[in-house]
């Protein structure tokens, strides 16, 4: 019997300490760590593998200081997918890379931080890849050059990027989501923001007393209280190619912004306010589509005169509330001969009028599936039976019916939806 015991209680004991060996726990470190100047990982039992220039982390950082300090130039800190988390203790970052360069930080994820990565005097450096969420700055640059923000996931954060007095900062392809703000710029110049999804924030993109040609194109910017704001005397920049959709409170914003802002080429729609303007002149608005907004334009200060077309024959914007009939053309619009701009102007206020309005939207390409529900049926038949033989100015003229763009729906435009009747798109 006490061998049976003995025997029971050994392999009780062998399962146990083979339970042990191949458990796996993730791999944690209190405190600071450092990857210092020459190279070594300080202290060296944290969980970071070291090959040549690649530093790979090997399981969760849980911190209470400043999660993982960078002293050395080019190199790549890879999360591998693993977590640092901190306390929320102020100042503390997840990541510090101070007066460095050519640092790439990738692949991971930060948390409950103040700043869950800080870049200070710092130029040429990669942040590409990383989930960046509840933290109080998501990213902070400060006094910084020509560094790059990629791809990553930032979310449920007081801001989610922060620029201040950098420049040449590219930020691009970023989902920025569910922040009590998005984007914000201060004292900062030549910068790119593109290519963004920005969605749910307090206010997506502040620029504040950020002038010399910034640039904003291409992001889809939805359901925030304030798309975009320039404020403080930012001046000349760039507003381009944006879908600024889907209930946002206000879709552009310009605050005692001066001087040359160009805002051209974006898809102002279903917004509570298209454009709000205080104490702001001399900017030009041009090729944009102002659709369905509750208010398209609202001036609050009286006074500011503002440039809203292009000229001739390049045009002005297309206002989903403003229908002008096509008979003229010309810079007068007194020739013979229609030439897609309204021959009458779309009057803001005695300062601002957009002379030559746009027939149909910029950048529209034709499409019979005119309900964009993906097929080509009876509803988008009945659209255009609704339109058909309406010219621009009539009551009924639908622009986005008449197919072959020639100012009058047709049995042209009918023949092109009656053949591909019935097709998915």
């Amino acid at each position: 019997m006490k061998r049976v015991v003995s025997a029971i209680l050994l392999v009780i004991l062998l399962t146990s300490m083979l339970y042990s060996a191949f458990k796996i726990m993730p791999a944690e470190a209190a405190g600071t760590i450092y990857i210092r100047a020459d190279g070594s990982i300080d202290p060296p039992t944290a969980p970071i593998q070291q090959n040549g220039d690649v530093y790979t982390l090997t399981g969760d950082i849980n911190s209470d200081a400043d999660g993982i300090v960078v002293e050395r130039d080019n190199i790549v800190v890879d999360g591998a997918g693993y977590t640092v988390q901190g306390t929320r203790d102020f100042p503390s970052k997840g990541m510090t890379v101070s007066g460095r360069s050519n640092v790439t930080i990738k692949s991971m994820t930060i948390k409950a931080f103040p700043y869950g990565i800080g870049l200070e005097s710092s130029s040429s450096n990669s942040i590409s890849g990383n989930n960046i969420t509840n933290n109080e700055e998501g990213i902070w640059l400060w006094s910084s050059l020509g560094n790059s923000i990629s791809g990553n996931n930032i979310t449920n954060s007081s801001r989610g990027i922060g620029l201040g007095s950098s420049s040449g900062s590219s930020i691009s392809g970023n989902n920025i989501t569910n922040n009590e703000n998005g984007i914000g710029l201060g004292s900062s110049s030549n910068s790119s923001i593109s290519g963004n999804t920005i969605a749910n924030n307090g206010e997506g993109i502040e620029l504040y007393d950020s002038s010399n040609y910034n640039s904003i194109s291409g992001n889809n910017i939805t359901n925030n209280g304030l798309a975009i704001y320039l404020g403080s005397s930012s001046n000349y920049n760039s507003i381009s190619g944006n879908n600024i959709t889907a209930n946002n409170e206000y879709g552009i914003v310009l605050y005692d912004s001066s001087n040359y802002n160009s805002i051209s080429g974006n898809n102002i729609t279903n917004n509570v306010c298209g454009l709000w303007l205080l104490y702001s002149s001399n900017n030009r608005f041009y090729h944009n589509n102002l659709i369905d907004n509750t208010q398209q334009v609202h001036i609050y200060t009286t006074g500011y005169a503002n440039v809203w077309d292009d000229g001739y024959p390049s045009g002005g914007n297309y206002w989903s509330d403003f229908n002008p009939p096509d008979v003229f053309s010309g810079a007068y619009q007194n020739e013979t001969g229609r030439d897609k701009i309204g021959d009458t102007p779309y009057v803001i206020d005695a300062n601002n009028t957009d002379n030559y309005p746009l027939i149909y939207p910029y950048g529209y390409v034709p499409s019979p599936d005119f309900n964009n529900d993906g097929i080509i049926d009876i509803f988008d038949i009945v659209r255009m039976a609704l339109a058909f033989g309406s010219v621009p100015g009539m009551l009924n003229w639908d622009p986005y019916v008449d197919l072959n763009q020639d100012g009058i729906i047709d049995i042209f435009d009918l023949v092109v939806v009656a053949l591909r009747f019935g097709e998915t798109v």
